[in-house]
């Protein structure tokens, strides 16, 4: 079974957390909460990078990263479980 594929069938967010805890270290997921935290800023459009960066800690470098994915590259990962959950 591939990765997608698995992470597709988890019943549950007990599951997917308990899952994320196994596969990543404690500092992958603190980064991909982070990513998470800047895309649902960002596309509030209520602060510059740099307000999102001191709000979070994060560096202008990962705002800017998640800005190319949520505004310019086609993936529309980041655009569409925004637009699911209406974050």
């Amino acid at each position: 079974m591939n990765l997608f594929k698995a992470i597709e069938n988890l019943e549950s967010q007990k599951q997917v957390k308990a899952f994320l805890t196994d596969l990543c270290t404690p500092k992958e997921i603190e980064s991909l909460i982070e990513r998470w935290e800047v895309a649902k800023l960002l596309s509030s459009k209520k602060y510059t990078y740099r307000e999102i960066a001191n709000k979070l800690g994060a560096s202008t470098t990962t705002v800017t990263r998640v800005a190319r994915f949520l505004f310019s590259e086609t993936n529309n990962g980041y655009k569409s479980v925004l637009k699911k959950y209406g974050k």
